[in-house]
């Protein structure tokens, strides 16, 4: 892979596991995947801040997450960033950036 489209994220499903089967027999998982981040604020407050991230994955990899990935569980993945729109039932132009997983990691004791 690439060092100059490369993502590496550590977080939980956000939801359980999505998959597409295709015509030509390969699989699509997707999945919602929260990151968290704390800083302290002017107030000495501890803010945590967390981040929604769209994943997509194909192949064997597709089948790993279906496999193994319920709602909840940790994991870590690289991939890389991909764009994508389309245009909605009312023919509103809609933008979807999404992380195309390479690889993953069972964390955690699920």
């Amino acid at each position: 892979m690439s060092l100059r489209n490369k993502v590496t994220l550590i977080g939980y499903t956000g939801k359980e596991v999505e998959m597409v089967n295709f015509d030509s027999g390969n699989v699509k998982a997707s999945v919602s995947l929260a990151t968290s981040d704390y800083y302290t604020n002017a107030k000495g407050e501890k803010v945590e801040e967390t981040q929604w991230h769209n994943l997509v994955a194909f192949g064997k990899v597709a089948e790993i997450f279906q496999k193994y990935v319920p709602k909840g569980k940790e994991i870590a993945i690289e991939g890389k960033l991909t764009y994508r729109s389309y245009d909605d039932k009312d023919g509103v132009k809609k933008y979807i950036t999404e992380i195309r997983v390479d690889e993953i990691l069972l964390l955690g004791g699920k």
